[in-house]
């Protein structure tokens, strides 16, 4: 029995061979792991951001000025981000409105929402440290969630080729050797 296990197997791997080899040709790139990608790169320009904004939350709740806080976060941040955090600090600290102030933060990633909470935290007087805190919380929630989404769609598809290889060896291996052997002794061979 294991011997007929082991032709099937040579013979499988001698018919695909043909059909293998020229599509490596082809594409001599295709088994190696891609670099990374500009999904991974927004994740962690989020990741980046949410962090930035838990600092500048602590900054804020510390009695910092907010071109002060701005200012000591930046480093935190990439660099656009950083560049943008930069300008608004300026823009503040002379004294330009907020929303004409905030507005280089509005295009970076995750930082759309601290623009608006900024805006109207001027106008109202209320407190930018609790948005900021507040708004690193759900960008880290989002991310988890998508990562669980992600990781379980990986689940289902790693599962798909298993299934595909298990269920004919269990099939060939497991249940024709009894239904074989059951016709053998009712006599329907």
């Amino acid at each position: 029995m294991l011997t007929g296990a082991a032709l099937i197997l040579l013979g499988g791997a001698v018919f695909c061979w043909p059909r293998v080899t020229p599509m490596a040709a082809e594409r001599p790139g295709w088994l190696r792991p891609r670099e990374g990608r500009p999904r991974d790169k927004g994740v962690s320009e989020l990741l980046r951001s949410a962090a930035t904004l838990d600092l500048l939350a602590a900054c804020l709740a510390g009695g910092l000025p907010v071109p002060v806080a701005l200012e000591a976060v930046g480093p935190t941040a990439s660099p656009q981000t950083a560049a943008a955090l930069r300008s608004v600090a300026s823009h503040l600290a002379v004294g330009v409105g907020p929303a004409e102030a905030w507005a280089p933060v509005r295009d970076r990633p995750g930082l759309t929402e601290l623009s608006v909470a900024a805006v109207r935290t001027a106008r109202a007087g209320t407190a930018l440290a609790a948005h900021a805190k507040d708004l690193a919380r759900r960008l880290r929630e989002s991310l988890s969630a998508e990562a669980e989404e992600r990781a379980e769609r990986a689940g289902v598809l790693l599962a798909a080729p298993i299934g595909l290889c298990f269920l004919p060896a269990f099939l060939c291996l497991g249940v024709l050797p009894v239904v074989l052997g059951l016709a053998g002794r009712l006599d329907f061979l």
